[in-house]
């Protein structure tokens, strides 16, 4: 049972990815999409030094942050992405696709670049062939999420 808690921890962050969504489209709908994601981006600043914070007084280590020619430049900059991605999915949720819609095509977007980053090795993840079953299953999530956005007159 233990070895399945990483899948536990990728399920609960799915979770959180569309709670996240719903509340920064929110947000989007009452300000504008860039304005939600400075927003989202500052508390979220926040929240992980709250968490830093409690990490340092159960008496864990932080670990420096340094540039020491080991770590690649490029692992420093992962926010500018989610920055992009808050106010992106903003805009597609509150658009005619709405949160299913436009969490069926963030889920594309996840297992499109997956399947490529797995292929290639990129940012340095581990390389793992595709096979046949891979394509299957973007296929399927493909499909599931044109079933999702084109059936709404059924």
């Amino acid at each position: 049972m233990l070895k399945y808690i990483d899948w536990f921890w990728a399920i609960l962050a799915g979770v959180l990815l569309a709670t996240m969504v719903t509340i920064n489209s929110g947000l989007a709908a009452h300000t504008t999409p860039f304005t939600a994601s400075w927003v989202v981006h500052g508390v979220g600043a926040v929240a992980a030094f709250v968490l830093l914070m409690a990490n340092l007084a159960l008496g864990r280590k932080a670990g420096p942050i340094r540039i020491d020619g080991r770590t690649p430049l490029w692992t420093y900059f992962g926010g500018a992405p989610g920055a992009f991605a808050v106010a992106l999915s903003s805009i597609a949720v509150n658009s005619e696709l709405a949160l299913a819609g436009g969490l069926s095509l963030l889920l594309v977007g996840q297992i499109l670049f997956g399947l490529l980053s797995d292929q290639f090795g990129l940012f340095g993840t581990p390389k793992r062939g595709l096979n046949r079953f891979d394509f299957l299953s973007a296929l399927c999530v493909i499909g599931g999420s044109a079933l999702l956005i084109f059936s709404k007159g059924a």
